[in-house]
């Protein structure tokens, strides 16, 4: 009579290891690192933080300077923080764009066989638009003092602020690049809610110079307080309710569309 042999017990599949917070963050300024790399390898990605802010500075400097302040180096404590604001707010739009075109052209699932953490992709993305954020940051800035604007040492805190609301808004472009079909209607559709933001403000010209029905929408656009905020801080280094405001309104927009992004990445990721 054979002898049985006792059953061999089933092994368990050896679970993948999970990836360290070091190495998360590592992985993240790799990704960031990629995007800057294809930025420079596609220089018309940067024409909207290189050329847009010394078109637009020049144009509406000297279009609406005696208009509206009777001089241009009167009106450019109103305009630069204007352009600042329009120019670093409209960049936050490429996050959710380029997200979407890497979803279209299939990177995020090349990135799916690699051993890398899944949130390292979208981390990396949002790290690199820091480095346009400061680049039409210090543009700007530069324009102006090159045409005479003399602001404040606060005018870094100003800037800081600006960076850290577009860094937050483009949460919102990536959630909608998550869900928006093409890269292209990304684009439209963000065209549709900046353009009215930035242009129906006081970035350009005073808010009680327009009709009345107007100023009420002015008066409450989250753009205008931190124009606003700006301005305080270029012109008298002082930091006051549309500081706090504005501070206030980015975070909750993070509390918000950060988890909405990450769990509508991490279902396709």
């Amino acid at each position: 009579m054979l002898e049985t042999q006792p059953p061999v017990p089933a092994t368990r599949p050896a679970l993948k290891n999970r990836v360290g917070l070091m190495q998360t963050l590592h992985q993240s300024q790799v990704m960031a690192w990629r995007g800057l790399l294809k930025m420079r390898r596609t220089p018309e990605q940067f024409f909207d933080v290189t050329l847009q802010p010394v078109l637009f500075t020049l144009m509406f400097t000297y279009i609406f300077g005696g208009a509206i302040s009777g001089n241009v180096h009167s009106y450019l404590p109103i305009i630069i923080p204007g352009i600042l604001v329009q120019t670093v707010i409209g960049t936050s739009l490429a996050t959710g764009v380029q997200l979407r075109e890497d979803m279209e052209k299939g990177v995020f699932n090349r990135f799916r066989t690699l051993p890398i953490a899944r949130i390292a992709p979208l981390a990396g993305a949002l790290l690199a638009d820091t480095v346009r954020f400061a680049i039409a940051t210090v543009l700007t800035l530069v324009m102006g003092v090159l045409m005479g604007y003399r602001p404040s040492p606060a005018i870094v805190l100003g800037a800081l602020l600006v960076m850290f609301a577009a860094w937050c808004l483009s949460w919102i472009f990536a959630f909608l690049g998550m869900m928006a079909r093409t890269a292209s209607s990304v684009q439209g559709i963000g065209m549709l809610v900046l353009f009215p933001l930035t242009f129906l403000s006081n970035a350009f010209v005073p808010a009680h110079t327009m009709p009345g029905w107007l100023q009420v929408f002015v008066n409450f656009n989250p753009v205008s307080h931190l124009v606003s905020a700006v301005r305080e801080l270029g012109n008298s280094g002082a930091i006051g309710a549309d500081f706090w405001l504005t501070l206030l309104g980015a975070l909750v927009v993070v509390a918000i569309f950060a988890p909405l992004t990450v769990r509508a990445y991490m279902r396709q990721a």
